[in-house]
């Protein structure tokens, strides 16, 4: 499997003509948004917007919520998003094609969501979107995958996983020590539930299959924290 035959099949899911919506799943820090803003990317490199990326994390609680709930330690469980509002902008995406919708990004340095920041032209065939809870099949997490047409896993070398996910953190302001217990953490308890959820996957991805990653760029539209 390589990278183009990724591309094929996801201008492939788009042959009935209608919007389709592809889903990438996999732990923190597997190359899930590398995948979807390559695909996207490469889709749209006739300068029409055929394709759009449409991160999960635009559905984080804001911190100050978290705290009200007593989860602030523990940002990026699934009891941390709000899988409703995810699950029904989905559904919008797929049933609302004559306008124009807009989506929440994620702003790593702000480590918050922003509404309205990322829009889905009335153009747009495929949307893709990826996070760590898209087979999830528990609470509201259960209304997401039936908007899905695919979903793919990314699947990666632990080790080295896990060396990003630390750099990531060190990356966007945490200290070398905070970054490691964090991945070894919180990161770790979402990455074990995130595996549970394998093997429900249509398509399992390699790492050969996976471009290198870019460095992050920063601005409103960047939603890096959509890497998890």
């Amino acid at each position: 499997m390589t990278f183009d035959d990724l591309l094929q099949r996801a201008a492939s899911l788009t042959g009935s003509g209608r919007r389709a919506i592809l889903g990438i799943a996999g732990a923190p820090g597997a190359g899930k948004t590398t995948l979807a803003e390559r695909l996207v990317r490469d889709l749209n490199d006739d300068g029409r917007p055929w394709a759009a990326h449409i991160p999960m994390d635009g559905f984080h609680l804001a911190d100050v919520e978290l705290e009200r709930l007593g989860r602030r330690d523990r940002k990026g469980a699934p009891d941390t998003f709000d899988a409703a509002g995810y699950a029904a902008l989905l559904r919008r995406l797929r049933e609302e094609d004559a306008e124009t919708v807009y989506a929440p990004g994620f702003e790593r340095v702000l480590e918050q969501p922003i509404a309205g920041a990322l829009p889905v032209p009335a153009a747009t065939r495929l949307v893709v979107t990826e996070g760590n809870y898209l087979l999830l099949d528990t609470g509201a997490w259960a209304r997401v995958r039936p908007q899905l047409d695919e979903v793919w896993f990314c699947e990666t070398d632990e080790r080295q996983r896990i060396e990003r996910l630390v750099a990531r953190h060190e990356e966007f302001g945490k200290d070398h020590d905070a970054a490691v217990a964090w991945v070894l953490g919180t990161d770790q308890r979402n990455a074990d539930l995130v595996a549970t959820t394998r093997d429900l996957a249509d398509l399992i991805v390699p790492e050969t299959a996976l471009p290198a990653p870019s460095a992050p760029q920063p601005g409103p539209n960047h939603v890096p924290a959509a890497r998890r």
